[in-house]
């Protein structure tokens, strides 16, 4: 037996628990766990040069299987550029395990090579940190390998998922003799977990009943919540016989509901306060995680609701909108399953609670209106982009949305009912710009499920490493939106007003995209005049072998007035 064959193991663990992505980047002190996933015959590895990157990449691998993908990294600094993937995975509660090989733990601080403070490195990022023993001989070691990787790997994926960080130690030698064959024990044991249905108990279900009587303004809000048909089906009979808002962001993936509030962002930052006033819910029902709408959390911490329930498997509820008094631990298609198989004669004044629903109605319908009616500009801008890309995206896609104004735009725009085939991802758990290339890179691996990637310049030219690698992704399709700058910063309240805007905040910057393409082999398509846009579109969305960009160079002037004139025209709706 090998050295390190309680380390080689692993990959067979991995295998054996349906663990097959491996994202591995490129080092010598990693080699023995390197090895190990690289010669198992059933694993899928990658590799990528640049840490960062990497680790956008495993996020998503992992979000579009929703199963942990593997990291691995060598020893020194490199563990640290895995930090903004793995803060985006436990906030997003994406699992993933992440390997960092180490010096043993007498040399760290002794000035040898690559030698950092590895222990813990992710501090409250991950859900555990676990550093496997560097000694072999003993057979309490090679248990203890094996307990704590199984520990992990049930971890990553219990309510809520989320990264698990597992620091191994190596000594040299770290490579095997005369090239000797690696080779996996057939007995390595697994650790499985019979994981909680989470459904409401019976004392829950009296409850809910019992208080229900007491409300007719009740509201249903979404964050942000994976592509899910069964959800999508109960909440569909729930709203239609309850008559039940339902207020849902583009992240929630509700679109295919017919009857959703897909545009409260737009209407709520321009209604009037007793507008405002009537939207008011009495029992305010959530679900899933971040919302993106500002203006929507302003509404409901201001106009507070006399119940706050809040459906989700995990133990702690985040109280988004401080007015939390109720968690059911319960997944969201059990919770509303149970509220929709309930008569309306049970439970609600049913009148009252049609008067309700038809008030976020009509803000629904002014917002659809104003949308319809406004696009009349000379200037090709980056929302009519936007509008014309989301209604043509092709069946069975993935929309992936770059944070700042990407998915803002998108947000105000909306999917229609209509593209029930649409799944939506944005890596809202912490909101950052700098993995969201390399995660739509991450879907694209391995499948031929087109992606389209809508994303901003500073997002996209700060993760140009997404694409540094020996993998063709000809299921990627980038429109960028360039208008050589930070372009939120000029219209949120705040630093657009600021003499130091332009330098320090809006952050101007003189890059293209076409250089990049040449770099990589990818197709070029320069949008510069609406007359361009349907062809150019046209053969955006024909997918071949090859990744193409589709970019739109405008300036943030343009792009402020048009958004400044959406807005303006709304808030005039409400004068006539």
């Amino acid at each position: 037996m090998h050295y390190y064959q309680p380390i080689y193991n692993i990959a067979e663990l991995c295998f054996s628990r349906k663990i097959t992505d491996i994202v591995l980047c490129p080092g010598s002190r990693c080699a023995p766990l390197t090895l190990a996933f690289t010669r198992h015959p059933q694993l899928h590895k990658k590799t990528i040069s640049d840490e960062r990157s990497a680790g956008f990449i495993a996020l998503g691998i992992a979000q579009r299987k929703r199963i942990p993908a593997v990291l691995v990294c060598t020893s020194g600094t490199a563990a640290y550029h895995f930090a903004p993937a793995v803060a985006e995975a436990f906030f997003s509660q994406t699992p993933l395990l992440v390997f960092t090989a180490d010096r043993p733990a007498e040399w760290i601080g002794q000035e040898d090579g690559q030698t950092i403070y590895q222990s813990e490195i992710f501090g409250k990022h991950v859900k555990k940190s676990y550093t496997l023993p560097a000694e072999y001989d003993h057979p309490d070691n090679v248990w203890l390998i094996n307990r704590m990787v199984n520990e992990a790997i049930n971890l990553s994926q219990q309510e809520p998922a989320g990264p698990v960080h597992i620091n191994a130690p190596f000594r040299e030698p770290l490579y095997p003799t005369n090239n000797d064959p690696i080779i996996f024990s057939e007995n390595t044991r697994r650790i499985e977990v019979f994981q909680p249905e989470y459904n409401l108990t019976s004392e829950q279900k009296a409850y809910i009943l019992q208080r229900l009587k007491q409300y007719h303004n009740t509201l249903i809000v979404a964050g942000q919540h994976m592509y899910d048909p069964a959800l999508l089906l109960t909440l569909e009979t729930l709203s239609a016989q309850h008559n039940i808002p339902v207020v849902a962001d583009i992240v929630s993936n509700l679109h295919p509901l017919e009857k959703t509030v897909r545009h409260a962002d737009l209407f709520l930052g321009q209604a009037p306060a007793e507008v405002k006033k009537t939207l008011r819910p009495d029992l305010l029902i959530t679900f899933g995680k971040s919302v993106l709408s500002k203006n929507l959390k302003m509404l409901l911490r201001q106009h507070a609701p006399q119940e706050h329930w809040h459906f989700q498997p995990g133990e702690i509820a985040p109280d988004t909108f401080q007015q939390l008094t109720h968690l059911f631990r319960v997944t969201p298609a059990a919770g509303f399953g149970f509220l929709s198989s309930l008569t309306p004669s049970e439970t609600f004044e049913n009148q009252k609670q049609n008067n309700y629903y038809k008030l976020w109605e009509i803000e629904e319908r002014r917002a659809l209106r104003t949308m319809e009616n406004f696009f009349s500009f000379p200037e090709l801008g980056e929302l009519e982009l936007v509008r014309d890309i989301l209604r043509q995206l092709p069946e069975h896609s993935n929309l992936h949305l770059a944070n700042s104004m990407s998915v803002r735009y998108a947000n105000f725009i909306g999917i229609e009912a209509a593209q029930k085939n649409i799944k939506v991802y944005a890596n809202r758990g912490t909101s950052g710009i700098d993995g969201c290339t390399s995660t739509a890179v991450g879907h694209s691996l391995n499948n031929n499920t087109p992606n389209i990637l809508i994303t901003g310049d500073v997002a996209f030219f700060y993760d140009r490493n997404a694409f540094w690698h020996n993998y063709s992704l000809p299921n990627l399709r980038v429109v960028l939106l360039n208008n050589h700058g930070g372009i939120i910063f000029g219209m949120i309240d705040g630093p657009g007003k600021l003499p130091e805007a332009d330098e320090f905040f809006i952050t101007r910057q003189k890059l293209n995209a076409r250089k990049l393409c040449e770099e990589f082999d990818f197709d070029y398509l320069h949008l510069d005049h609406r007359r361009k846009m349907k062809n150019l579109l046209k053969d955006f969305f024909e997918f071949g072998e090859r990744t193409k960009i589709l970019e739109l160079e405008t300036g943030t002037t343009t792009n402020k007035t048009i958004f400044d004139n959406l807005k303006q025209q709304i808030r005039k709706s409400y004068e006539r």
